[in-house]
Protein backbone atom coordinates (compact mmCIF):
# COMPACT_ATOMS: atom_id res chain seq x y z
CA UNK A 1 0.00 0.00 0.00
CA UNK A 2 1.13 3.55 -0.71
CA UNK A 3 1.61 6.12 2.06
CA UNK A 4 -1.62 7.83 0.99
CA UNK A 5 -3.53 4.54 1.17
CA UNK A 6 -2.05 3.72 4.57
CA UNK A 7 -3.14 7.10 5.90
CA UNK A 8 -6.66 6.55 4.58
CA UNK A 9 -6.71 3.21 6.40
CA UNK A 10 -5.62 4.94 9.63
CA UNK A 11 -8.33 7.58 9.19
CA UNK A 12 -10.93 4.85 8.77
CA UNK A 13 -9.72 3.04 11.88
CA UNK A 14 -9.73 6.32 13.86
CA UNK A 15 -13.36 6.87 12.88
CA UNK A 16 -14.24 3.38 14.14
CA UNK A 17 -12.37 4.01 17.39
CA UNK A 18 -14.22 7.30 17.85
CA UNK A 19 -17.59 5.63 17.30
CA UNK A 20 -16.74 2.88 19.79
CA UNK A 21 -15.52 5.42 22.37
CA UNK A 22 -18.78 7.33 21.99
CA UNK A 23 -20.73 4.10 22.41
CA UNK A 24 -18.69 3.24 25.51
CA UNK A 25 -19.28 6.72 26.93
CA UNK A 26 -23.05 6.37 26.44
CA UNK A 27 -23.07 3.09 28.36
CA UNK A 28 -20.95 4.68 31.11
CA UNK A 29 -23.51 7.46 31.44
CA UNK A 30 -26.16 4.83 32.10
CA UNK A 31 -23.86 3.25 34.68
CA UNK A 32 -23.56 6.68 36.31
CA UNK A 33 -27.34 7.03 36.53
CA UNK A 34 -27.55 3.61 38.17
CA UNK A 35 -24.80 4.45 40.66
CA UNK A 36 -26.57 7.72 41.51
CA UNK A 37 -29.84 5.89 42.21
CA UNK A 38 -28.09 3.23 44.29
CA UNK A 39 -25.77 5.77 45.98
CA UNK A 40 -22.60 3.79 45.20
CA UNK A 41 -19.05 5.00 44.59
CA UNK A 42 -18.10 6.33 41.15
CA UNK A 43 -14.46 5.27 41.53
CA UNK A 44 -14.14 1.48 41.80
CA UNK A 45 -10.45 0.49 41.82
CA UNK A 46 -11.22 -3.23 41.84
CA UNK A 47 -13.25 -2.89 38.62
CA UNK A 48 -10.46 -0.90 36.96
CA UNK A 49 -7.89 -3.43 38.15
CA UNK A 50 -9.87 -6.20 36.44
CA UNK A 51 -10.17 -4.13 33.24
CA UNK A 52 -6.39 -3.60 33.09
CA UNK A 53 -5.72 -7.27 33.84
CA UNK A 54 -8.12 -8.42 31.11
CA UNK A 55 -6.77 -5.99 28.50
CA UNK A 56 -3.10 -6.69 29.15
CA UNK A 57 -3.61 -10.47 29.20
CA UNK A 58 -5.45 -10.39 25.84
CA UNK A 59 -3.24 -7.70 24.24
CA UNK A 60 -2.08 -9.01 20.82
CA UNK A 61 0.53 -6.25 20.31
CA UNK A 62 2.42 -4.48 18.85
CA UNK A 63 1.56 -1.95 21.60
CA UNK A 64 3.02 -3.15 24.90
CA UNK A 65 1.01 -3.46 28.10
CA UNK A 66 2.31 -0.16 29.50
CA UNK A 67 1.04 1.68 26.43
CA UNK A 68 -2.37 -0.02 26.64
CA UNK A 69 -2.61 0.89 30.31
CA UNK A 70 -1.67 4.54 29.65
CA UNK A 71 -4.31 4.82 26.92
CA UNK A 72 -7.02 3.26 29.06
CA UNK A 73 -6.22 5.37 32.11
CA UNK A 74 -7.32 8.38 30.08
CA UNK A 75 -10.31 6.59 28.55
CA UNK A 76 -11.50 5.56 32.01
CA UNK A 77 -10.81 9.05 33.35
CA UNK A 78 -12.85 10.74 30.60
CA UNK A 79 -15.71 8.27 30.95
CA UNK A 80 -15.67 8.55 34.75
CA UNK A 81 -16.01 12.32 34.42
CA UNK A 82 -19.28 11.70 32.52
CA UNK A 83 -20.58 9.84 35.58
CA UNK A 84 -19.27 12.42 38.06
CA UNK A 85 -16.21 14.68 37.83
CA UNK A 86 -14.06 13.52 40.76
CA UNK A 87 -12.28 16.08 42.95
CA UNK A 88 -8.87 14.75 44.01
CA UNK A 89 -6.80 16.45 46.71
CA UNK A 90 -3.01 16.02 46.73
CA UNK A 91 0.09 17.46 48.37
CA UNK A 92 0.90 20.47 46.21
CA UNK A 93 1.94 22.50 44.47
CA UNK A 94 1.05 21.43 40.95
CA UNK A 95 3.82 19.81 38.94
CA UNK A 96 5.20 17.70 41.81
CA UNK A 97 5.48 13.91 42.03
CA UNK A 98 2.27 13.87 44.10
CA UNK A 99 0.54 15.56 41.18
CA UNK A 100 2.04 13.05 38.74
CA UNK A 101 0.89 10.14 40.93
CA UNK A 102 -2.62 11.59 41.07
CA UNK A 103 -2.76 11.86 37.27
CA UNK A 104 -1.36 8.34 36.93
CA UNK A 105 -4.25 7.00 39.01
CA UNK A 106 -7.18 9.22 38.03
CA UNK A 107 -6.20 10.49 34.56
CA UNK A 108 -6.29 14.09 33.39
CA UNK A 109 -10.09 14.44 33.46
CA UNK A 110 -10.21 14.60 37.27
CA UNK A 111 -10.45 17.88 39.16
CA UNK A 112 -7.09 18.08 40.94
CA UNK A 113 -6.88 20.27 44.03
CA UNK A 114 -3.42 20.89 45.58
CA UNK A 115 -3.13 21.60 49.30
CA UNK A 116 -0.15 22.55 51.46
CA UNK A 117 0.23 19.52 53.74
CA UNK A 118 -0.57 15.84 54.06
CA UNK A 119 -2.94 16.50 56.97
CA UNK A 120 -4.85 18.91 54.71
CA UNK A 121 -5.28 16.12 52.14
CA UNK A 122 -6.93 13.98 54.84
CA UNK A 123 -9.02 16.94 55.97
CA UNK A 124 -10.21 17.78 52.45
CA UNK A 125 -11.70 14.30 52.02
CA UNK A 126 -13.11 14.14 55.55
CA UNK A 127 -14.86 17.51 55.07
CA UNK A 128 -16.20 16.52 51.62
CA UNK A 129 -14.06 19.16 49.91
CA UNK A 130 -12.64 16.36 47.76
CA UNK A 131 -13.84 12.90 46.78
CA UNK A 132 -10.41 11.32 47.21
CA UNK A 133 -6.97 12.20 48.47
CA UNK A 134 -3.51 11.08 47.35
CA UNK A 135 -0.68 10.97 49.90
CA UNK A 136 2.88 9.56 49.83
CA UNK A 137 3.50 6.76 52.30
CA UNK A 138 7.00 5.45 51.53
CA UNK A 139 9.95 5.96 49.22
CA UNK A 140 12.26 3.15 48.15
CA UNK A 141 15.27 5.40 48.77
CA UNK A 142 14.28 7.51 51.82
CA UNK A 143 11.83 5.22 53.66
CA UNK A 144 8.42 5.99 55.15
CA UNK A 145 6.59 9.31 55.29
CA UNK A 146 5.87 9.77 59.03
CA UNK A 147 3.18 12.43 58.61
CA UNK A 148 0.99 10.08 56.57
CA UNK A 149 1.21 7.24 59.10
CA UNK A 150 0.63 9.59 62.04
CA UNK A 151 -2.47 11.15 60.48
CA UNK A 152 -4.15 7.76 60.10
CA UNK A 153 -4.35 7.55 63.91
CA UNK A 154 -6.93 10.34 64.03
CA UNK A 155 -8.80 9.73 60.80
CA UNK A 156 -11.62 7.44 59.72
CA UNK A 157 -10.52 7.44 56.07
CA UNK A 158 -9.74 4.18 54.34
CA UNK A 159 -7.04 3.20 51.88
CA UNK A 160 -8.82 2.38 48.61
CA UNK A 161 -5.93 2.14 46.14
CA UNK A 162 -2.15 2.51 45.78
CA UNK A 163 0.19 3.96 43.18
CA UNK A 164 3.90 3.41 42.55
CA UNK A 165 5.34 6.57 41.01
CA UNK A 166 8.83 6.36 39.46
CA UNK A 167 11.07 9.19 40.69
CA UNK A 168 12.68 10.51 37.50
CA UNK A 169 14.57 13.80 37.78
CA UNK A 170 15.22 16.11 34.85
CA UNK A 171 17.43 19.15 34.39
CA UNK A 172 15.31 22.06 33.17
CA UNK A 173 17.02 25.13 31.75
CA UNK A 174 16.85 27.77 29.05
CA UNK A 175 20.64 27.54 28.67
CA UNK A 176 21.90 25.69 25.62
CA UNK A 177 24.68 23.84 27.45
CA UNK A 178 25.69 22.80 30.95
CA UNK A 179 28.62 25.22 30.86
CA UNK A 180 26.26 28.21 30.62
CA UNK A 181 24.43 27.34 33.86
CA UNK A 182 25.45 29.46 36.87
CA UNK A 183 22.72 28.63 39.41
CA UNK A 184 20.72 25.51 40.25
CA UNK A 185 17.33 25.66 41.96
CA UNK A 186 16.14 22.50 43.66
CA UNK A 187 14.38 20.97 46.63
CA UNK A 188 16.91 19.30 48.95
CA UNK A 189 15.68 15.76 48.22
CA UNK A 190 16.36 15.82 44.46
CA UNK A 191 19.82 17.24 45.16
CA UNK A 192 20.54 14.26 47.42
CA UNK A 193 19.09 11.83 44.86
CA UNK A 194 21.17 13.32 42.02
CA UNK A 195 24.35 13.96 43.99
CA UNK A 196 26.74 11.95 41.82
CA UNK A 197 25.37 13.34 38.55
CA UNK A 198 25.63 16.90 39.88
CA UNK A 199 29.20 16.26 41.04
CA UNK A 200 30.14 15.03 37.58
CA UNK A 201 28.35 17.70 35.53
CA UNK A 202 27.43 20.77 37.61
CA UNK A 203 29.97 20.97 40.42
CA UNK A 204 30.72 24.59 39.43
CA UNK A 205 27.21 26.02 39.99
CA UNK A 206 25.64 27.69 43.01
CA UNK A 207 22.84 25.60 44.54
CA UNK A 208 19.74 27.44 45.79
CA UNK A 209 17.13 25.53 47.77
CA UNK A 210 13.47 25.67 46.71
CA UNK A 211 10.39 24.52 48.62
CA UNK A 212 9.44 22.00 45.94
CA UNK A 213 10.45 20.74 42.51
CA UNK A 214 7.59 22.75 41.04
CA UNK A 215 8.80 25.94 42.74
CA UNK A 216 12.34 25.24 41.52
CA UNK A 217 11.06 25.11 37.93
CA UNK A 218 9.18 28.37 38.45
CA UNK A 219 12.30 30.09 39.83
CA UNK A 220 14.49 28.83 36.99
CA UNK A 221 11.95 29.99 34.41
CA UNK A 222 12.55 33.56 35.63
CA UNK A 223 16.36 33.23 35.64
CA UNK A 224 17.91 32.65 32.16
CA UNK A 225 21.33 31.67 33.61
CA UNK A 226 19.93 28.95 35.86
CA UNK A 227 18.55 25.41 35.87
CA UNK A 228 16.19 23.40 38.02
CA UNK A 229 15.75 19.76 38.97
CA UNK A 230 12.09 18.99 38.41
CA UNK A 231 9.50 16.73 36.83
CA UNK A 232 8.52 16.70 33.17
CA UNK A 233 5.11 17.99 34.30
CA UNK A 234 6.76 21.01 35.96
CA UNK A 235 8.71 21.59 32.74
CA UNK A 236 5.48 21.52 30.75
CA UNK A 237 3.66 23.88 33.13
CA UNK A 238 6.50 26.42 33.20
CA UNK A 239 7.49 26.26 29.53
CA UNK A 240 10.97 25.05 30.44
CA UNK A 241 13.08 22.93 28.04
CA UNK A 242 14.56 19.70 29.43
CA UNK A 243 18.29 19.66 28.75
CA UNK A 244 19.05 16.34 30.49
CA UNK A 245 16.62 13.56 31.35
CA UNK A 246 16.93 10.96 34.13
CA UNK A 247 19.75 12.53 36.09
CA UNK A 248 18.88 10.57 39.26
CA UNK A 249 21.66 8.36 40.64
CA UNK A 250 19.26 5.49 41.41
CA UNK A 251 17.08 4.66 38.42
CA UNK A 252 14.94 2.24 40.48
CA UNK A 253 13.83 4.92 42.96
CA UNK A 254 10.06 5.23 43.33
CA UNK A 255 7.49 6.47 45.81
CA UNK A 256 4.39 4.60 46.90
CA UNK A 257 1.25 6.71 47.22
CA UNK A 258 -2.07 5.81 48.85
CA UNK A 259 -5.51 6.87 47.67
CA UNK A 260 -7.77 7.88 50.57
CA UNK A 261 -11.54 7.62 50.53
CA UNK A 262 -14.47 5.68 51.95
CA UNK A 263 -14.65 2.79 49.47
CA UNK A 264 -14.38 -0.83 50.48
CA UNK A 265 -13.09 -2.48 47.28
CA UNK A 266 -14.13 -6.04 46.51
CA UNK A 267 -11.45 -8.77 46.39
CA UNK A 268 -9.58 -9.17 43.11
CA UNK A 269 -7.32 -12.10 43.98
CA UNK A 270 -4.27 -9.82 44.07
CA UNK A 271 -4.85 -7.44 46.96
CA UNK A 272 -3.14 -5.75 49.85
CA UNK A 273 -4.47 -4.90 53.32
CA UNK A 274 -3.22 -2.08 55.56
CA UNK A 275 -3.58 -2.45 59.32
CA UNK A 276 -2.90 -0.21 62.31
CA UNK A 277 -2.50 -1.79 65.76
CA UNK A 278 -0.90 -1.33 69.16
CA UNK A 279 0.29 -3.76 71.84
CA UNK A 280 1.16 -3.47 75.50
CA UNK A 281 4.69 -2.32 76.28
CA UNK A 282 5.79 -5.71 77.58
CA UNK A 283 8.47 -8.19 76.58
CA UNK A 284 7.40 -10.40 73.69
CA UNK A 285 4.05 -8.74 73.02
CA UNK A 286 4.93 -7.62 69.50
CA UNK A 287 6.31 -11.06 68.62
CA UNK A 288 3.11 -12.70 69.84
CA UNK A 289 1.00 -10.27 67.83
CA UNK A 290 2.96 -10.73 64.59
CA UNK A 291 2.91 -14.51 64.94
CA UNK A 292 -0.73 -14.32 63.80
CA UNK A 293 0.45 -13.64 60.25
CA UNK A 294 2.94 -16.51 60.31
CA UNK A 295 0.32 -18.94 61.62
CA UNK A 296 -2.02 -18.25 58.71
CA UNK A 297 0.76 -17.88 56.11
CA UNK A 298 0.04 -14.20 55.44
CA UNK A 299 2.98 -12.34 53.90
CA UNK A 300 3.79 -9.01 55.52
CA UNK A 301 5.27 -6.48 53.07
CA UNK A 302 5.80 -3.52 55.40
CA UNK A 303 5.94 -2.72 59.11
CA UNK A 304 6.65 0.63 60.74
CA UNK A 305 6.31 1.86 64.32
CA UNK A 306 5.11 5.34 65.25
CA UNK A 307 4.67 6.93 68.71
CA UNK A 308 0.99 7.20 69.63
CA UNK A 309 1.60 10.66 71.18
CA UNK A 310 -0.90 9.72 73.88
CA UNK A 311 1.44 8.06 76.34
CA UNK A 312 5.23 8.08 76.53
CA UNK A 313 6.90 5.06 74.91
CA UNK A 314 3.62 3.73 73.61
CA UNK A 315 3.77 2.84 69.91
CA UNK A 316 1.36 1.99 67.12
CA UNK A 317 2.39 -0.27 64.28
CA UNK A 318 1.46 0.19 60.64
CA UNK A 319 1.50 -3.07 58.69
CA UNK A 320 0.81 -4.02 55.07
CA UNK A 321 0.03 -7.64 54.23
CA UNK A 322 -0.78 -9.39 50.99
CA UNK A 323 -4.39 -10.47 50.59
CA UNK A 324 -7.87 -9.07 51.17
CA UNK A 325 -9.53 -8.85 54.58
CA UNK A 326 -12.19 -11.22 53.25
CA UNK A 327 -9.58 -13.86 52.41
CA UNK A 328 -9.68 -16.66 54.95
CA UNK A 329 -6.02 -16.38 55.99
CA UNK A 330 -6.05 -12.61 56.39
CA UNK A 331 -9.38 -12.63 58.24
CA UNK A 332 -8.21 -15.31 60.70
CA UNK A 333 -4.82 -13.61 61.19
CA UNK A 334 -6.48 -10.28 62.03
CA UNK A 335 -8.84 -12.03 64.49
CA UNK A 336 -5.85 -13.59 66.24
CA UNK A 337 -3.97 -10.29 66.13
CA UNK A 338 -6.79 -8.69 68.12
CA UNK A 339 -6.23 -11.17 70.95
CA UNK A 340 -2.68 -9.84 71.45
CA UNK A 341 -3.32 -6.13 70.81
CA UNK A 342 -4.70 -3.10 72.60
CA UNK A 343 -6.49 -2.11 69.41
CA UNK A 344 -6.58 -3.17 65.77
CA UNK A 345 -7.92 -1.10 62.91
CA UNK A 346 -8.08 -2.34 59.32
CA UNK A 347 -7.32 0.74 57.22
CA UNK A 348 -8.48 -0.92 54.01
CA UNK A 349 -8.10 -3.72 51.51
CA UNK A 350 -7.41 -2.72 47.91
CA UNK A 351 -5.92 -4.03 44.66
CA UNK A 352 -2.14 -4.16 44.50
CA UNK A 353 -0.65 -1.63 42.12
CA UNK A 354 0.12 -3.10 38.71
Amino acid sequence: MSLSELRKEIDSIDQQILELLSRRASVVQEVGHTKSRENTHYFTPEREFNIFQRLTSSNPGPLDSAAIRAIYIEILSACRALEKPLAVSFLGPEGTFSHLASIARFGRSADFRPVESITEVFSAVERNLADYGVVPVENSWAGVVPETLDTFMNSNLRVVSEIYQPIAHNLLTKCESLEQIKRLYSHFQPVAQCRQWLKNHLSHVQQIEASSTSKAAEMAAADPESAAIATNLAAERNGMPILCEHIEDNTTNRTRFLVLGYNEPEPTGKDKTSILFSVQNKSGELVHALSAFEKYNVNMTMIESRPTKVEAWQYAFYVDVQGHIRDYGVERAVSLLKEHSLFVRVLGSYPEAL
